[in-house]
């Protein structure tokens, strides 16, 4: 490849222009939660290429599916943090919800239940790990137990601490066994979670979501937005690097999580497996009429 070449691919691999830089501070005020990085031009244009990137998810979603049923033990696992409202429901519905969900594992994890405070904080999170050749997608995950602890004092610090270290350890194992962890942080802005929560009071069909403990978590937003730089700094290694998504536009957050997800099945590059029969033999039994 030329060196025009590779400037331009890495001008449009979202796997550089959002990775999160390893061993800098973060400040998360310094990113621009309405930018579009490489993005479609506009929100109808947006749309348009994220139905284009389904379907070529979908093709390599169902490679590497069929891979696993044959001994492939590769399989992808997207993480998706951010605070409330910041749109990882939605990133499920319109990303994964373009594949197909016999290779999908999705899960959301909320506050522990009784028996998951029994166990050690990752247990929950083990078992819901995807198969060989699966697709996982987790909204919110084993970041829940460095970020709330932490902004609401309900473990000691010396424990949290601990925590990003057993998570990192914990990321490399998965990696290890050949999962591709694709970590996205929704970033939104303080106005735009406003706007969005006024919207699911104006809603019937929205008002499900809320709770007027949402209002009570906005005053705690300094400490939340603190907690994320603290858990995106420690927790953003060369095998499972955090990449920032721009929030604030729908449009563009699901099109960069495609095509995010997209980057990282073409670099596994999965493939059909090969018939373990004779299909010449199979070919003239059928014309034969069997």
């Amino acid at each position: 490849m030329s060196q025009d070449g590779r400037k331009q691919k890495a001008a449009t691999d979202l796997r550089t222009l959002l990775r999160l830089p390893r061993g800098e501070q973060i400040d998360l005020a310094a990113y621009d939660t309405r930018a579009v990085p490489a993005g479609p031009g506009g929100k109808s244009a947006g749309r348009a290429a994220t139905a284009r990137l389904g379907k070529r998810l979908a093709g390599l979603q169902e490679r590497l599916w069929a891979a696993g049923l044959t001994g492939d033990r590769r399989r992808v696992l997207l993480v998706l943090q951010g605070m409330d409202t910041s749109g990882k429901g939605g990133t499920i519905k319109h990303v994964v919800g373009l594949l197909n969900p016999a290779g999908c594992r999705v899960m959301g994890f909320r506050a522990p239940t009784p028996e998951e405070r029994e166990h050690h904080f990752l247990w929950r999170i083990e078992r819901e790990l995807p198969r060989p050749g699966e697709l996982g997608a987790f909204d919110r995950s084993h970041y829940e137990d460095v970020l709330v602890p932490r902004v609401r004092a309900l473990v000691p610090r010396d424990e949290i601490e601990r925590r990003y270290d057993e998570i990192n350890r914990f990321e490399q194992r998965l990696v290890d066994d050949r999962i591709t962890v694709v970590k996205c942080f929704l970033h939104i802005s303080y106005e735009e979670q406003r706007r969005r929560l006024l919207r699911r009071l104006d809603r019937p069909d929205k008002r499900w979501k809320f709770s007027p403990g949402d209002i009570d978590d906005r005053a705690l937003w300094p400490a939340y937005q603190e907690a994320y730089e603290i858990a995106l700094h420690r927790c953003s290694t060369p095998y499972a690097p955090w990449y920032v998504i721009p929030a604030d536009r729908k449009w563009y957050r699901d099109w960069a999580v495609a095509r995010l997800l997209l980057e990282h099945l073409h670099a596994l590059d999965p493939r059909y497996p090969e018939p373990d029969y004779d299909l010449e033999e199979c070919r003239e039994r059928l014309l034969k009429g069997a």
